[in-house]
């Protein structure tokens, strides 16, 4: 019997298998610059996102910075019209510190501190004219008495000595908890507004009273 054929195959060796990887992974300079194109367009844009972005944070912040001004201003403005009054009877409504204080000029609110905790009145008080000048008229109201007692009245002057704010603020739109008039409105409302015919017929922007 003959011999089985030799199979013949031609295998090629490692050598020209890594040239022939070599030369098939390797990028021709066209593409080289295609990719070094894109990467720099690709960081273009991310630059851009990043401009705009702190450009929208500088505008946000400016806008805060100018409604914090306003509000400042607001404050200064509603400070100067107004008069600190202590030593008010807890009994007191704003009804009859409005009408101790009518002769002095037209009156946009009173409000009158309530405890934080307890809901209950402070024996303080604040007084907010339609003018500043009629704090002078005011201030001769110290001393005077209301309900038995000699009453503290000096301008109005942001964070007193040993003055603290209840819940709310003094921003004219409501505490929480106390009283309100009118109407009673319980744990909210606006502020104490003398109504109309005191003193020249009161239009202004009082909205009924407002505990701390």
């Amino acid at each position: 019997m003959s011999a089985p054929d030799a199979e013949i195959r031609n295998e090629p060796k490692p050598e020209e298998e890594q040239q022939q990887h070599h030369e098939e992974s390797v990028a021709t300079p066209q593409e080289e610059e295609e990719e070094y194109e894109e990467d720099i367009a690709a960081m273009k844009r991310r630059v851009a996102e990043m401009e705009a972005e702190a450009a929208k944070l500088r505008e946000m912040q400016a806008e805060v910075d100018k409604s914090a001004e306003d509000l400042r201003e607001d404050k200064e403005d509603v400070d100067a019209r107004s008069i600190f009054v202590g030593n008010v009877d807890y009994g007191a409504s704003p009804e009859e510190i409005q009408a101790h204080f009518q002769s002095c000029g037209s009156i946009n609110r009173v409000t009158i501190l309530l405890d934080k905790f307890t809901g209950h009145p402070k024996g303080y008080a604040y007084v907010e004219f339609a003018e500043p000048s009629l704090v002078a008229q005011a201030l001769v109201l110290n001393e005077s008495i209301f309900r038995g007692r000699s009453l503290k009245v000096v301008p109005k002057r942001t964070n007193l000595p040993g003055m603290t704010r209840g819940r709310g603020g003094y921003r004219g739109r409501g505490g929480r908890g106390g009283y309100g008039y009118p109407p009673y409105r319980g744990g909210g409302g606006g502020g104490y507004a003398p109504r109309a015919g005191y003193r020249g017929g009161y239009r202004g922007r009082g909205r009924g009273y407002s505990p701390y």
